[in-house]
């Protein structure tokens, strides 16, 4: 590994490749995302300007990297940040998590600021003290939800808990109920999804049931409620999980064409466009947006880790999804 600051100059050879790639092929135990970073960052400069990734060379340019080579480890911080905490005691804790917030700051992430606003970096200011199994960036996280899903979690705060809580998930002992406003009627009132699910391997932020090899995975939904509106068909449904796979649910309900309102990343709709002129009649807007997913974690039970006796929680609908469901059904 060569000492930085570090001065290069590019050869008539290297005319017209991009910038990030040069790097790469003369850094190469940098990898390219750290190398893309570092650019972004004004940290790499061409003639002492700074320069984009994209930027094709000419063959004569001075090129200093003035970056660190490799990001800082992140480590979880405590942060004043609001909890709703439903019941905690000397073993565990039970939140339900705002839309919008992520549980853990990815293992890949190497800004401080995208380690902020965690429910990790809650968790630490409010109880201090948290199991360790999972590592630094996740301390007493058991199991996670998506960003924008909103709902209740189980935090564990010491390692003996965390590890017979880890087990009651693997032998599928908790169970997790979940509310999903989805696109379009289901053909059938309830109905099981057992399809695989894998990462796609085109778009990496998206998981796919499409082709091999993928991890197995059980959704059972009830449609609890049917909406005909002018902005189209809706179905309230009550989804519960077996297994725990990352994006389970949006992915099995899009994989049945009825994909989670307000979830682009899978097939629904941007907005809501009515298709009625009945709609500003009733002072109703002509186009709805809801801003997130509708998937809401509402209902969670398990067994105490220590006592063994049985824990229910329940929350309702926070009032973003239960505003927009009323105005759906309003209009209707």
């Amino acid at each position: 590994m060569p000492d930085f600051p570090l001065t290069l100059t590019a050869a008539p050879d290297d005319a017209g490749q991009r910038l990030d790639q040069y790097l790469v092929a003369k850094l190469p135990d940098i990898s390219r995302s750290r190398i893309q970073q570092v650019i972004a960052k004004g940290e790499v400069l061409i003639n002492n300007a700074a320069a984009k990734a994209s930027l094709r060379l000419r063959g004569d340019e001075q090129i200093t990297v003035t970056g660190p080579p490799h990001a800082t480890p992140l480590r979880a911080m405590a942060e004043d940040i609001p909890l709703d905490i439903m019941y905690e005691d000397d073993d565990l804790a039970i939140v339900n998590k705002p839309s919008g917030m992520m549980v853990h700051a990815g293992a890949g992430a190497t800004d401080d600021a995208r380690n902020r606003g965690t429910l990790v970096n809650a968790l630490l200011h409010h109880f201090q003290e948290l199991s360790g199994v999972g590592g630094e960036l996740r301390p007493g996280i058991v199991h996670r939800l998506d960003r924008e899903t909103s709902g209740l979690m189980v935090v564990a705060k010491n390692d003996e808990a965390h590890r017979r809580l880890g087990q009651q998930f693997s032998r599928r002992e908790v169970h997790k109920t979940y509310l999903a406003l989805v696109q379009g009627w289901p053909k059938q009132e309830r109905g099981s999804v057992r399809s695989a699910i894998r990462r796609d391997a085109t778009k990496r932020t998206r998981m796919t049931t499409r082709g091999s090899g993928g991890r197995d995975a059980v959704t059972h939904y009830v449609v609890k409620k049917k909406i005909d509106s002018p902005y189209g068909k809706f179905a309230l449904l009550e989804v519960k999980i077996e297994t725990g796979r990352t994006h389970q649910i949006r992915v099995h309900m899009s994989s049945l064409g009825h994909p989670v309102v307000g979830d682009a990343l899978y097939g629904a709709a941007h907005e809501l466009r009515s298709q009625s002129g009945k709609i500003r009649a009733a002072g109703m807007p002509a186009t709805l947006e809801l801003g997130r997913n509708f998937l809401h974690s509402a209902a969670l039970e398990l067994l105490h880790p220590r006592t063994k006796a049985p824990l229910s929680f329940s929350v309702p609908l926070p009032g973003q999804l239960e505003s927009f469901l009323n105005r759906l059904l309003q209009a209707g």
